[in-house]
């Protein structure tokens, strides 16, 4: 059964493939799954249909036959389960890939997305300037960690998993920012993660939504 996620109709990211929806649609593309897309309007997300789905009114949401999940890490994790290629056979290992899922969305992501929003919706407060450099010594912080963490390694432990479709995701938030460019090796690490052939047709995917060219479905292969 071909499962159907959903995705905004017109995308704030307007195009950069940061959208929670990208995780989703790059995991399928990992394990060759194909899906559909159904696109969703900012007033229809607050509709009683679509909040059945999400009770927060937000994207993206997975449909496969009478399931339906919500929450972008929840849903990749339900992939990685369900499919080969996102998570390692042996267990000491998934147990470690889980993990790094943990941390890209509960450790490293929070002073990030604080950061966008201070940015975007704080701007104009008195103490807008005292709090930035705040939010980023906090993302400069666990980027330092990450950063020792990962070394010269090529994935955070040993094969591409999960772990580091979403960490890769969240640290592409931080794009063209002084702040990740400090880190080399997490630049390279990044850069990896947008080479492969799964993340491009993802992000290629979003970004024909904004270019006003939806694809509606891929065919997850490589």
């Amino acid at each position: 059964m071909i499962p159907t996620i959903t995705a905004f109709e017109q995308s704030p990211d307007r195009g950069q493939g940061l959208a929670r929806d990208m995780p989703v649609r790059w995991a399928l593309e990992e394990v060759g799954q194909p899906y559909d897309v159904r696109l969703v309007s900012f007033s229809a997300m607050k509709e009683a249909t679509h909040l059945a789905l999400h009770p927060f009114g937000q994207i993206p949401t997975y449909e496969e036959g009478d399931l339906a999940l919500f929450e972008s890490g929840a849903i990749v994790f339900h992939i990685a389960e369900r499919h080969p290629g996102l998570l390692p056979h042996d267990a000491n290992a998934r147990a470690r890939a889980i993990t790094w899922m943990f941390a890209a969305l509960s450790t490293v992501e929070p002073p990030i997305v604080q950061r966008e929003i201070a940015r975007y919706l704080e701007y104009d407060e008195a103490w807008y300037e005292q709090r930035l450099p705040i939010l980023e010594d906090r993302i400069h912080g666990r980027l330092d960690e990450l950063s020792n963490r990962l070394g010269g390694a090529e994935w955070l432990d040993d094969a591409f998993s999960a772990g580091d479709l979403l960490m890769v995701q969240v640290l592409r938030r931080l794009n063209g920012s002084s702040l990740i460019e400090d880190y080399p090796n997490l630049c390279a690490y990044v850069a990896r993660g947008e080479a492969r052939p799964a993340f491009m047709r993802a992000f290629d995917a979003q970004l024909a939504v904004f270019t006003g060219k939806p694809s509606g479905r891929s065919e997850g292969k490589e």
